[in-house]
């Protein structure tokens, strides 16, 4: 690997940025070390000492002191879409910590937060921070672990996990401090406080402590959904606690003129009328006149689930049962299905993937005065929360795709790879080469 400096004048600031070859990818993957081991304090080369410096692929952004934050505001390339009221896609969010912007092969901006641990959980946003305090706690434990156990840390106390976190509900929903502020969200912050250094444990390591949304009246092993080896904290159990949540129970109408247009645009219809729907264990045959199609029960949850909002937004996602729109047009496929007058019904329960935790079901248990310890020891196999060395810092993956970034320091002392600049914009371009302007 090389590493060479390059002095750049950013408005009225000298700005020194790294310039690296390979390194952190961000949201695209690879090598997923701190951005900050490939900083170099070598001096930079000129035409006079030797070739003319490569363009910057990474700068570093830093927050203003302890508890500062930077306010983000990205763009994406602009999209055709066939979407009804299709809106251009941006980038909003605020964070603590150091902000890695790197410029991608193909001229984006991909950007990798780094910041400190109990940092990272406060920003999670998985459950309403309105929910019971004991809920909140559950909740916080299980993040935590995840965290841990997804990243195969494996260090001292205080030591930097260099293993990166996706910010999406592919790993666990982080989201940074929210904007606008929601004052309420100080109780999930206290939640967070209150469990410090607190994991669930098996086999001296920390339990991949997965979770989700609502049940269909019971959870999954591990092995039964994911195929991994059966683990202990991640047995079945029944759920009685969770019909609170609007996707407890719903109902779905699927005309069969809008479900032919949904799966022909998926590539999962030829075209044409469709006369009849059925659930044959996790597939679905749809039929039609003269030709009929065998489509994996997940897939076709997939295709409705796209399509439907995007041409019919007034109709779908449809209405919950409480008179709340749902989540998704169809949460799960934990569902009955049947025939109405043009048209199937699905009649189903639940939403999320059902291993672990329900949360929904620890709201419910909370209310019924269950502490968090009990909620955990419900769901994971009577596992509890224990002490467990943490990191000091954690890398998250946070954006990719972007085409400018700006951002705004929440007070002066912010500073780009360690010179400091005013209180005002920053903006960062991609391109052919990585721009920042102060």
């Amino acid at each position: 690997m090389s590493v060479r400096t390059h002095s750049r004048l950013v408005g009225a600031v000298a700005v020194s940025v790294a310039l690296v070859a390979g390194g952190c990818t961000g949201g695209t993957g690879g090598d997923t070390r701190s951005p900050d081991a490939v900083a170099s304090d070598a001096p930079p080369t000129t035409e006079a000492t030797g070739p003319a410096p490569t363009p910057p692929e990474v700068a570093r952004v830093s927050a203003p002191r302890r508890g500062g934050s930077l306010l983000l505001h990205g763009k994406y390339p602009r999209q055709t879409s066939r979407c009804v009221d299709h809106e251009q896609p941006t980038f909003d969010a605020r964070y603590p910590g150091t902000l890695f912007v790197r410029r991608a092969g193909d001229g984006s901006l991909t950007l990798m937060l780094a910041l400190p641990f109990e940092s990272y959980l406060s920003g999670i946003a998985e459950v309403p921070p309105s929910w019971p305090r004991e809920a909140l706690k559950a909740q916080a434990i299980a993040a935590r672990s995840y965290a841990l156990a997804t990243t195969g840390w494996s260090g001292e106390e205080g030591d930097e996990l260099d293993t990166a976190i996706c910010s999406t509900a592919a790993c666990q929903v982080y989201r940074g401090i929210p904007v606008p502020f929601e004052p309420s969200v100080r109780r999930w912050w206290r939640a967070v406080r209150q469990t410090r250094g607190q994991v669930i444990v098996y086999d001296e390591r920390p339990a991949e402590t997965l979770y989700f949304s609502t049940s269909n009246g019971r959870t999954y092993g591990n092995e039964d959904v994911f195929g991994s080896a059966p683990l202990p904290y991640l047995r079945p159990i029944e759920e009685h606690d969770d019909g609170a949540s609007p996707t407890s129970r719903w109902r779905v109408t699927l005309p069969f003129e809008d479900l032919a247009t949904f799966l022909e645009l998926a590539g999962e219809w030829p075209g044409g009328r469709i006369r009849s729907v059925r659930l044959r264990g996790a597939e679905v045959i749809v039929a039609g006149p003269g030709t009929s199609r065998t489509i994996g029960a997940r897939t076709f949850r997939d295709a409705v689930n796209a399509w439907a909002p995007c041409l019919e937004p007034d109709r779908y996602p449809p209405l919950s049962p409480n008179g709340t729109r749902l989540p998704v047009s169809v949460p799960s496929m934990w569902v009955e299905i049947s025939r109405t007058r043009g048209g199937v019904v699905l009649d189903g329960r639940g939403w999320g993937h059902g291993v672990g935790m329900v949360q929904w079901g620890a709201y419910g248990k909370a209310r019924r005065g269950l502490s968090a310890e009990e909620i955990l020891a419900f769901y994971y196999g009577g596992f509890g929360p224990q002490p467990f060395p943490e990191p000091g810092l954690i890398h998250v993956r946070v954006a990719s795709g972007l085409t400018s970034l700006r951002i705004r320091p929440s007070e002066p002392g912010a500073r780009i790879n360690g010179e400091e600049v005013g209180r005002g914009t920053i903006l960062v371009t991609g391109g052919d080469t990585l721009t920042i302007r102060s």
